[in-house]
């Protein structure tokens, strides 16, 4: 019997690498007798970077650029080869995630993604990549991607031709955009699991804002910036596309600054670990995360996982340290196993994570028909 383990990150507990592990390590305390492949997966979101690096055979490299409130910091992106072509994959969190920042420092008006540009800079000009792979999940800010823009070498005017400093508080003369000065980039394919356009009731400033500590007051000045940027950028059909609200904008801000390409943050990680065919070879199929719910069924890694095993006629067990109703009754999964089982506190469940998807071995064996 050939096993494919195919997990995402249990948040706060394991990376996508410790859970597979844990799976396999409780299955053969349980007497399975299997060959096992193990293929950590991620989406868009923290993780992504890691998985494309294991996928590309990969290295890290190391970067000087400022987080998202102007404070320089070490950032690090993967290098590896796709047919040949040398890419760079990275996570904008890395330089302007809400993870660099603590929540009472946090500054929506004056958050810049200046760092994630600051790194494809790197990327094209230290690194001489021929593509980039960028995820945009887990952002501080909402900045329509002009600080990115501006690393880029692009300048934000007033009417006087006086250039702004390119964050929110400061764009609200933005009058001229000037692109003469950007770096030639290569293809960047920009890793996107949300599909929020960038203005108005489901866009980046109503529903991510008050995540990033924008108060009412705040939503307005965020929310005129971005509108009086679409107008100046002339970019009014862009701010419409699907995830172009994603990291506060910066979805918007590839689109237009970067002539990036949206797409599924999983169906990228799936491509380069050749997932489908991985899927194929397997009889049984795992996966999980560490809250299997109503987000997930948006399509995220282990639905996709689901899916593409559901598709193969390939019995699949989902496992997560919570499963919700939703995702009971959705049918996507041959069965289900969950860590709520053990009832314990959800602090005492995720510090002791692996060792209780090790103890779920039994149950999983069950369900394997191993």
């Amino acid at each position: 019997m050939r096993i494919l383990i195919a997990c995402d990150k249990f948040k706060g507990s394991l990376a996508a690498t410790e859970a597979c592990e844990a799976i396999r390590d409780g299955l053969t305390a349980a007497g399975v007798s299997a060959e096992f492949d193990l293929c950590p997966i991620a989406d868009g979101g923290e993780g992504f970077a890691a998985a494309m690096v294991a996928a590309l055979g990969g290295r890290w490299r190391s970067c000087p650029v400022h987080d998202a409130l102007g404070r320089r910091i070490t950032a690090r992106y993967g290098l590896g080869r796709s047919h040949g072509t040398p890419v760079a994959v990275m996570e904008m969190a890395e330089a302007s995630g809400y993870l660099r920042i603590s929540p009472e420092e946090r500054d929506i008006l004056h958050a810049s993604t200046a760092g994630t540009g600051q790194m494809i800079r790197h990327a094209v000009q230290v690194a001489a990549v021929e593509r980039i792979l960028i995820g945009i999940g887990g952002s501080a800010t909402n900045d329509g991607g002009v600080g990115m823009a501006a690393a880029l070498g692009i300048a934000f005017r007033d009417a006087r031709g006086e250039e702004l400093r390119p964050v929110p508080a400061a764009m609200g003369a933005l009058a001229e955009i000037c692109e003469g000065g950007r770096i030639d980039l290569p293809p960047i394919e920009v890793a996107c699991d949300v599909t929020n356009p960038l203005l108005g009731p489901n866009g980046a400033t109503a529903v991510y804002g008050p995540q990033k500590g924008a108060g009412e007051a705040e939503r307005g000045v965020l929310e005129e910036f971005l509108e009086r940027l679409v107008d100046v950028a002339e970019a009014g059909e862009m701010a419409r596309v699907p995830g172009a609200g994603a990291a506060g904008g910066l979805g918007f801000g590839l689109l237009r600054f970067a002539g990036a390409e949206l797409r599924p943050g999983f169906e990228m990680v799936a491509e380069a670990l050749g997932l489908a065919e991985r899927v194929a070879a397997a009889d049984v199929v795992i996966t999980g995360e560490g809250s299997l719910d109503a987000q997930s069924l948006d399509g995220k890694g282990p639905i996709g996982v689901a899916r593409l095993a559901g598709a193969a006629g390939k019995r699949v067990i989902g496992c997560g340290g919570r499963v919700t109703r939703e995702v009971r009754e959705s049918g996507a999964f041959d069965a289900l196993v969950s860590l709520e089982d053990f009832a314990l506190p959800v602090d005492q469940s995720m510090a002791r994570g692996a060792e209780l998807l090790r103890a779920k071995g039994p149950d999983l064996a069950a369900h394997t028909g191993a």
